[in-house]
């Protein structure tokens, strides 16, 4: 029996299948993609087994799920594609840094900490003033397709920043600020509402958009009422009620990389 015939070429293909795979579980972990790849994954192996079992009747449906499941996954995550493909045609190398760096292939090591600090004085501030906020602090779960739907700031986080931008005479205190680090990424950005029926009707479309985004991503929300001046954090789609002075140890908690 001859040998197998492995090149030094199928040796680099192989790694490079492996490093992309890698890659996309980093873009999707921690996200409601992940959950989608999950369970394609789990009725692709289900349509091995029962074909293997000769389960003729399973076998023909699953397989007819799998034809189209490519096309199912194209618009499941068109979004994400489209900004992939853009980014790839880009002739920006700056936006193309910006990807690879998402990917950790360039890293950016002078990137700040979070100043908690800056957070929590002015929450601190909106709540005395009674001013409504929503500040969406990013952790693990990539951002990018709801930061682009706001203006984008790229701005150090600051009290000063923070204030500006929830003014009310602000034509951006109605959305959400997106945070990164120490870097605001963007303002006035539109977040998925959640569908839940069961939230209290004192909640507002503040705390349902907060809900809405713990839900598909693992972000740390904060919100300030306008009505009461409440602080409340949204994280693992649940709300947790801030009393005052506390919130400072809330976000520590949550973000144990943080002083």
């Amino acid at each position: 029996m001859p040998f197998i015939d492995f090149r030094i070429l199928d040796a680099i293909d192989i790694l490079l299948v492996a490093f992309l795979l890698y890659q996309l579980y980093r873009l999707i972990k921690g996200t409601v993609a992940i959950n989608i790849f999950l369970g394609v994954a789990s009725i692709y192996l289900i349509w091995k087994l029962v074909e293997a079992l000769q389960m003729e009747l399973l076998t023909e449906i699953l397989g007819q799920f799998i034809g189209v499941g490519v096309i199912a996954l194209v618009i499941v995550f068109q979004q994400e594609i489209r900004k992939f493909l853009l980014l790839l045609g880009s002739t920006n190398f700056t936006r193309k840094r910006k990807f690879f760096r998402q990917l950790k292939i360039l890293r950016n090591d002078t990137e700040e900490e979070l100043d908690l600090s800056a957070i929590v004085e002015a929450c601190n501030h909106f709540a005395e003033t009674r001013t409504g906020a929503l500040i969406v602090l990013e952790r693990k779960s990539r951002l990018g397709s709801y930061v682009d739907t706001g203006t984008y700031i790229n701005g150090h986080v600051s009290v000063g920043l923070l204030e500006s931008i929830f003014n009310k005479y602000s034509p951006l205190h109605d959305g959400a600020v997106i945070i990164n680090k120490n870097k605001l990424l963007a303002a006035g950005c539109i977040l998925p509402v959640t569908e839940r029926t069961s939230i209290p009707s004192r909640f507002g479309l503040r705390h349902r958009a907060a809900l809405g985004i713990a839900e598909k991503t693992d972000a740390l929300t904060v919100i300030v009422s306008e009505e009461t001046g409440g602080i409340s954090l949204a994280v693992n789609d649940r709300f947790e009620r801030i009393a005052k002075g506390q919130l400072k140890e809330k976000l520590a908690a949550h973000l144990p990389q943080q002083s």
